[in-house]
């Protein structure tokens, strides 16, 4: 079996991080899910659960920060071309989420944007060549003229 991740996130208001996290591509499982968490699934192995607050205080007993005024992860995806992470961008901006709240990153091997939904969790979206994935951006650069 593969290795798994579930990304734990505190949100404010179920339904609509729920709506939210369907707008950027995730897929709510029923099975994992009810009044108080969403496990929103984006791929076999990717997973985030949003918990209510109330959820979420019964995992720890830390205090939630303002993920709008402080940040703890920066979470991040790829994507399989850099049109794809600006169309995740943007329909992340149309369902509520804040477009690029971390600057642009393009360094033409590698290409990468932001957003923040609406409880302030950023993820970042990003593309890389497969030929530098593979190789290591230093290497490639060289390779093709750049180092």
């Amino acid at each position: 079996m593969p290795k798994l991740i579930f990304i734990n996130l505190p949100v404010a208001y179920l339904a609509r991080s729920v709506a939210f996290y369907e707008a950027v591509g995730a897929s709510k499982n029923p099975m994992f899910s009810d009044e108080t968490a969403a496990c929103m699934v984006f791929s076999d192995t990717i997973h985030a659960m949003l918990l209510t607050h109330e959820k979420w205080a019964t995992f720890t007993d830390r205090a939630i920060p303002d993920a709008h005024r402080t940040a703890q992860v920066l979470l991040c995806l790829s994507e399989d071309s850099r049109e794809a992470v600006d169309a995740v961008v943007e329909r992340a901006a149309k369902a509520g989420g804040q477009a690029d709240p971390s600057a642009k990153q393009d360094y033409g091997f590698m290409y990468g944007r932001s957003y923040a939904d609406p409880d302030g969790h950023i993820w970042e979206i990003m593309w890389m060549d497969p030929e530098a994935a593979a190789q290591g951006p230093e290497a490639f650069a060289a390779q093709v003229g750049g180092g």
